[in-house]
């Protein structure tokens, strides 16, 4: 499994989410590694590890995230997940004796109903969209307007996000073989399986962007209610990541976390402060809409070479 390695002091395990790769932590990771020996992963078929081969899923992932971190002697490591690799960190926990202190960073996998082909759906349309846009998207992530159509679903505030670390996102966001099984794994497959009161010894504190238009912010409930140990953090003006949106808050969550200072959020009620659910998934479809117009405008009257 390709990792990156930075920094000093106690181990910490970064999980990329799907269609990513370590690069999704570019924002953070140096800042991390003035306290922290911090190992950045690609999971098995995105970024520089081969897939696996035979089943594609949470478990065989979480299956291979335990034998790296056991052949390199990490068993124990406080991890950090965004996305699917959020939901990973989390099944990792439920496991027990795998890993330390966790933070899950809007985990997926805790749709319900029409959330879930909503989920799926607009997924795969955007990958779908972006694959077709390589050979263009360094002038797209390099322009604010088409940056912030690209990233509507997944950023509060996208056209903060610095271009090079778009593109980076982008480069990996397409409907590879593992994508594709990956992305019916968790919108069809296997249910996220809970772990009963007082089961999980180490801390965890799941993290979640109140504009989160991928995973909704009121799939916290089940979150919760499925891991009874976690605290709640809420990140106001923020989307599905938090990293790119307030990545300095999510750097001082982790050291907190990981060295045990984090005090609890008073105000991390699901509905404080928060956009109705239906209004969030209807911002989403205007943004994947208005990203599909404005694509083919920028194709139709892109001077011919």
């Amino acid at each position: 499994m390709n990792y990156i390695r930075r920094g000093t002091g106690k181990p910490l395990l970064l999980i990329h989410g799907l269609g990513s790769s370590h690069r999704s932590w570019d924002l953070i990771i140096d800042k991390l590694a003035v306290n922290r020996d911090v190992i950045a992963i690609d999971l098995p078929g995105f970024g520089d590890t081969p897939p696996l081969p035979g089943e594609v899923s949470i478990r065989t992932l979480a299956d291979a995230v335990t034998d790296f971190l056991a052949e390199n002697d990490l068993t124990g490591i406080d991890a950090v997940g965004s996305s699917m690799g959020a939901r990973l960190v989390l099944e990792l926990a439920r496991r027990g004796g795998i890993l330390g202190a966790v933070v899950s960073l809007d985990p997926g996998g805790f749709w319900q109903g029409w959330e879930i082909p909503f989920f799926y759906h607009s997924i795969r349309l955007s990958a779908q969209l972006v694959n077709g846009l390589q050979p263009i998207l360094p002038a797209l992530t390099g322009n604010p307007v088409s940056r912030t159509l690209l990233f509507a679903q997944f950023s509060a505030h996208p056209w903060a996000i610095p271009a090079q670390n778009a593109l980076n996102e982008l480069r990996t966001f397409t409907p590879t073989p593992t994508f594709t099984k990956l992305l019916d794994n968790l919108a069809y497959g296997e249910k996220q399986k809970g772990a009963p009161a007082d089961s999980i010894e180490q801390p965890v504190v799941i993290g979640w962007g109140r504009q989160d238009l991928v995973c909704f912010p009121n799939q916290s409930k089940l979150a919760l209610t499925l891991f009874p140990d976690a605290q709640l953090h809420w990140f106001s003006h923020c989307g599905h990541f938090p990293q790119l949106d307030v990545p300095e808050e999510v750097t001082q969550l982790i050291l907190d976390v990981t060295d045990g200072s984090y005090q609890p959020q008073t105000n991390n009620h699901p509905k404080q402060g928060m956009v109705t659910t239906k209004k969030l998934a209807d911002t989403a479809l205007i943004g994947v809409g208005a990203a599909l117009v404005f694509v083919g405008l920028f194709l139709a009257f892109r001077p011919a070479r």
